[in-house]
Order: structure tokens, then sequence, then C-alpha cells
């Protein structure tokens, strides 16, 4: 029994608040690899809730590495996102309300897969073309990165 399903046997489906890591894969052309998590509708970031023990950026790497096959190069921190926006309700009936480290980074190998568990399919989009259903958590941190990216001088 993992961390959370410790603590779920205990508070049951009331709101947790739960630090993670999501992640914004880079391709070489700068477009971002979005997810689409079994039963949840929409399209997310790779990432994952943290474990005891785990730093925000080990996090950032075992659950991209688990769920699509990449090996990252060099994280770079956008920001640390939380807040009533940050709160999800899971199809199942968990609630949380997720504390997030996003981290941009590009692949430094593997082959983009996704697992078959966690995930149904990725693919990369073009930041001026992201698709509208971004699941609501992780809608700001995608944002958060247009903006970034639109605010860069030549672009």
């Amino acid at each position: 029994m993992n961390y959370i399903q410790q603590l779920r046997s205990v508070v049951g489906t009331r709101p947790l608040i739960l630090p993670g890591t999501s992640v914004l894969v880079l391709d070489d052309d700068g477009r971002v690899l979005l997810v689409e998590r079994i039963g949840i509708a929409g399209w997310g970031l790779p990432g994952g809730f943290m474990e005891p023990g785990e730093s925000f950026e080990e996090v950032g790497r075992r659950e991209v590495l688990e769920e699509t096959g990449l090996e990252l190069g060099a994280l770079t921190l956008l920001g640390v996102f939380s807040g009533p926006e940050y709160y999800f309700r899971y199809p199942h009936g968990d609630e949380v309300f997720n504390v997030t480290a996003a981290y941009t980074a590009k692949p430094l190998g593997g082959e983009l897969r996704v697992d078959g568990v966690e995930l149904s399919r990725g693919r990369y989009f073009a930041v001026d073309e992201l698709p509208a259903d971004v699941i609501g958590p992780e809608k700001p941190i995608v944002d958060a990165y247009a903006k970034l990216v639109a605010d860069q001088p030549g672009r």
C-alpha cells in the first residue's frame, strides 16, 4: 500500500493537501507534451504525487519515466502552484488540493510511449495550439508557460 492509499484508509475521500510535480516536457520544436489519463477526461501534464523522502525534482523524473518512457535532462522551475483553483475531485470521489512544483525539461533519452496503466495517450502540442480541455488543476500551469513563451522577445 503506497503512502496516499495509507492516508486514504484513515481519512476516506476527504480533501488532502498533496505535494507533487508536473513537467512540461518540451521537444526540439518547443512543443509541450500533454497526456490523457485513463478515467479522467481531458489533457494534462506528466507528473504525480510525492512519496515520503522524495524531492520535487525526483518526483518529476520518476513520474515522467514511469508514465512516458522519457528520461529528462535539466529541470527548470516554472513555479509552485497552489490554492483553490488546484482542487480536484477524482471520478471515484477522492478530493485533493494540489501543491505542484512545475518544471520545464527536454528529454535526454527514451522514446515516447504511454504506460497504458495511468495514461491512454500522449501528444506534443505547439504552445499556440494547446487543446481547450486541459484538466482544471493543470490549466493554470500550462497557461503560465504559454504566457512565458508569448512574453519572450522575438516571438
